[in-house]
């Protein structure tokens, strides 16, 4: 929740839609500093990016990050097709409207790499490049069939990696986490990243896990004070909404409009970082790097040596990762401009010497 974790960076807007959004804004430095916009995903905040908005604000960079649907200071819907990936994306898109930012690089993790990647199909035109984290690009048109994504992950691994999502597709999943708050973030905020194979992937284990109450220690990478901010953040709008992007996609919520995207238009249309974890094993590094490869035409893979929680498990290399990728894109499009303008000079000069004669 902007409003908590970030008082003075906090700003709140109403959209043309009537939908609310609260979100963190900060002005880069100077024209010349690139502005980064964060996207979380579940369960978390603008809270979870932290230790980027602090970094980045201190190097002069400008800095978007909402809030989600669902989420914090950000409106609540509970009907499920207010969280359709085009509507959403047209929020972001306003968002950028509001604060004066025509173009940027857009940095997802987890669910907000689902709205990132329909960022890149809807709005490709407002972004330089985009940053993935722990979850690669997402194609428009995937058909999320949790049983065949259940059923060949347990062929391959041994285990599902699916399987929590059959428990958060139900009303009870809402009743659990809300009613056990420390143990729905013990389990998905693991200490020990081998939680996720044991107690969160097979199907099953996550709903046990959490309606029993168990507790674990914090992680290392997060401290006692940044879980009681987080537990105030959770206290005020609970799981429903969170929820409801697992729901959303797997009763095909988005799939009337992602049916009218062209075949040619699905691989991303923008130079993309993933940065994929290699101890997660819910979205496996090795299953997510094949996917990206698959679908990205221009990607570049840094694989780092944590959990799921990239940008909080080792922020400083996330930090150099996204900065050195930002300007390195935006200063290939510098480039290119550069590049189109003098060809079309030269086309104007033969032009004109063409008349002349």
């Amino acid at each position: 929740m902007a409003s908590i974790a970030f008082p003075s960076l906090a700003k709140k807007a109403t959209l043309s839609d009537g939908t609310t959004y609260g979100y963190v804004a900060v002005a880069p430095s100077s024209p010349s500093k690139l502005t980064f916009v964060f996207l979380h995903g579940y369960p978390s905040s603008s809270h979870d990016w932290r230790h980027q908005i602090t970094a980045l604000r201190k190097a002069g960079y400008g800095v978007i990050a909402p809030d989600l649907l669902g989420y914090g200071d950000t409106d609540k819907p509970t009907d499920l097709t207010a969280y359709r990936m085009k509507t959403m994306s047209n929020h972001i898109a306003e968002i950028l409207d509001l604060e004066n930012v025509p173009r940027c690089i857009a940095v997802a993790h987890d669910w907000g790499v689902g709205l990132i990647s329909r960022l890149a199909t809807y709005h490709r035109h407002r972004f330089y490049g985009i940053a993935t984290i722990a979850v690669s690009y997402v194609e428009p048109g995937l058909v999320w069939d949790i049983d065949g994504m259940i059923k060949l992950t347990e062929s391959l691994f041994g285990y599902p990696t699916y399987g929590y999502w059959k428990w958060h597709n139900t009303e009870q999943a809402i009743v659990d986490n809300n009613e056990h708050p420390a143990s729905a973030f013990n389990l998905v905020y693991p200490h020990d990243p081998m939680l996720y194979r044991t107690d969160f992937a097979p199907v099953g284990k996550a709903a046990e896990f959490v309606s029993s109450g168990k507790i674990t220690p914090l992680p290392s990478w997060y401290d006692l004070a940044e879980y009681t901010t987080r537990d105030r953040i959770f206290s005020t709008g609970g799981y429903a909404g969170p929820l409801s992007w697992y729901k959303a996609a797997m009763r095909g919520v988005n799939a009337e409009d992602e049916d009218a995207v062209l075949e040619e238009d699905k691989p991303c249309p923008l130079p993309n970082l993933f940065i994929a974890a290699r101890y997660d094993y819910v979205t496996r590094a090795d299953l997510q790097s094949t996917q990206g490869k698959k679908w990205v035409p221009d990607i570049r893979i840094e694989t780092l040596d944590c959990g799921h929680w990239v940008q909080l498990e080792m922020p400083d290399e996330v930090n150099r990762l996204i900065v050195g990728f930002g300007e390195e894109v935006a200063g290939r499009t510098v480039n290119d401009q550069i590049h189109a303008g003098k060809t079309m000079a030269a086309k104007e000069m033969v032009q004109r010497e063409e008349i002349a004669a």
